[in-house]
């Protein structure tokens, strides 16, 4: 029987964990006898979803000859128990594979698959080490919780963190049945509350959510203790992993971190797969960009070969292809590897008359032979939290993506330093640095720094973009680490780096007092003067390929 003619039936099932909680699912099986392998999903939003915001109906799988098991996690759905953000996925983990693998018609191999949480809880499951557990799919996940996750560069990811608080509350208020907080929180959902008196941390959370994680979040601002016992511990685990990652999803360093960690340890494949993505969905208009048909989300049929191979032993070629496919946009197509693709450090640096604020000529990117050995005046611009610079595509906004930002470059309190049109095509692959020798009149800023392609009608559109906090402990060396992205630029096009101190409402408004978020009072938010100071110690060096696309 092929799998193209099978046919599924769903029915749901409940397992009991070690500790005596219930945990439900719903299991779709193909037609026939078995035995067949078993693909699991745990997730928090409720079963019937199934992740199909990126992914086919489990129907597909369970066609193509896999029983599929769809599981709520403790506390959400029609599980028993309480939900603590990833407080018990791993012992649950452990025992919902097992449990999973003795189902009638199973063959005893586990794979799983999943996005974000339910990306993180194959982690979890795989960290207890079930013997069940043959292979995963791990995709847009926040490995790190803090660096990948939460903060960026020290900087509460405000507008992704908030948003998710808000969705995750009021799905415990409608399986409460409190449907005044589940109104309150479904308002607070569609328009963010931003302008409470303390915006980090609004009063429908405090009132509706007191046992949020976000709590927890707000009050652990650096990488303490708490934050490292929420990573996962892979240091005992080698499993086949296909990573899935996009240039536009605010988790994809986390995606790099686990694959670079299983790669320089594991004795089995590891392959990567970054697509033009956002969070959701996968598809080829990202922003307000359409990255063509090659773009498209080939993602099913790649996790079906993908496991076809590791737990039905066919041959599906797949080890014989190069493990690194990044989708390259601007030639809009895949670039494939045997590794991360080599790449030399090329360096602009700034200059301008001190008008970078003020004209989009003035400021300009120059390579250090072309820089003038005249000093250069400063750049000095002003922050007014009243009308900060407005978060615009990106990875850590929503809507995410690629977008025209010509009008926001616009802005004085935007500053732009832009290449002259480029002489050959320019491809770049990796993690951009900006280096700013700069200073501000407060005990604290922000620096926004933003990467984008300009084209010759003067659109500007944004490819990659970086954030961080910065205190007076930093010095007058500011060094921002831009989302990693792969990206061609062709001649007559030009490179523009376009930097701010805010990106609002991705990453809450700097006070400049120095307080964390979850003390910051609205009405305490300062103006602040922030000075960059161009020249040769203020530059952006990029990852450039060393061998263009065929």
């Amino acid at each position: 029987m092929t799998g193209s003619k099978m046919t599924s039936s769903k029915q749901s099932l409940s397992m009991t964990t070690r500790g005596g909680v219930r945990l439900d699912a719903d299991v779709y099986r193909p037609d026939g006898d078995g035995p067949f392998p078993v693909l699991l999903m745990r997730q928090p939003y409720g079963r019937a979803i199934a992740s199909t915001v990126v992914y086919a109906h489990p129907t597909w799988y369970a066609a193509h000859g896999y029983i599929v098991v769809v599981q709520d996690v403790r506390g959400r759905g029609s599980s028993e128990g309480t939900f603590d953000l990833f407080a018990h996925e791993v012992d649950d983990g452990y025992d919902s594979v097992q449990w999973a693998a003795q189902l009638p018609g199973s063959n005893g191999r586990v794979g799983m698959y999943g996005f974000s949480y339910q990306g993180m809880t194959q982690l979890y499951a795989a960290q207890a080490k079930p013997a069940a557990l043959q292979a995963l799919a791990p995709a847009m996940v926040g490995y790190d919780l803090y660096h990948d996750w939460a903060y960026e560069n020290g900087a509460l990811r405000l507008q992704a963190g908030l948003g998710w608080a808000i969705q995750l509350a009021a799905e415990t208020a409608r399986l409460k049945q409190d449907e005044a907080a589940f109104q309150a929180l479904y308002a607070a959902s569609r328009s963010l509350p931003l302008n409470n008196s303390t915006p980090a941390c609004p009063d429908i959370i405090q009132q509706y959510a007191p046992d949020s994680f976000w709590h927890d979040w707000l009050a652990h601002p650096s990488n303490d203790t708490y934050w490292q016992s929420l990573k996962p511990d892979l240091n005992a685990v080698d499993l086949p992993m296909l990573h899935v990652g996009g240039w536009f999803d605010p988790y994809l360093t986390g995606d790099l971190r686990l694959y670079r960690d299983m790669t320089a340890r594991s004795q089995h494949p590891q392959h990567l797969w970054i697509g033009p993505w956002s969070h959701l969905p996968w598809g080829r208009k990202v922003g307000a960009i359409d990255f063509g048909p090659a773009s498209v989300n080939s993602i099913d049929q790649l996790q079906l070969r993908w496991f076809d191979h590791f737990l039905k032993g066919q041959k599906t070629d797949l080890l014989s292809e190069p493990s690194v496919h990044l989708f390259e946009m601007g030639t809009n197509h895949w670039r494939q590897s045997e590794a991360w693709p080599q790449t030399e450090t090329v360096t602009y640096c700034l200059t301008s008359t001190g008008l970078a604020g003020m004209r989009e000529d003035d400021g300009k990117l120059v390579l250090p032979s072309e820089l003038s050995a005249i000093p250069q005046p400063p750049d000095i611009f002003v922050h007014d939290p009243w009308r900060p610079v407005p978060a615009l595509g990106g990875h850590a906004s929503f809507p995410s993506g690629s977008f025209d930002r010509s009008h926001i470059d616009d802005r004085s309190d935007v500053l732009t330093y832009t290449t002259g049109p480029l002489k050959a095509d320019l491809s770049v692959a990796g993690e951009v640095t900006v280096t700013l020798h700069c200073d501000a009149d407060t005990i604290s800023y922000d620096v926004s720094a933003v990467l984008s392609g300009g084209q010759p009608d003067g659109t500007v559109y944004n490819l990659t973009q970086g954030y961080g906090r910065i205190g007076q402990d930093r010095g007058a060396s500011v060094r921002i680490t831009l989302q990693p992205t792969c990206f061609c630029l062709k001649a007559g096009q030009t490179l523009r780096l376009s930097i701010s101190a805010a990106c609002f409402p991705a990453y809450p408004v700097n006070p400049g007092t120095g307080e964390q978020p979850q003390f910051v009072r609205l009405i305490d938010s300062q103006i602040m003067t922030i000075t960059v100071y161009p020249g040769q110690d203020s530059f952006i060096q990029l990852p450039v390929l060393t061998r263009n696309p065929a």
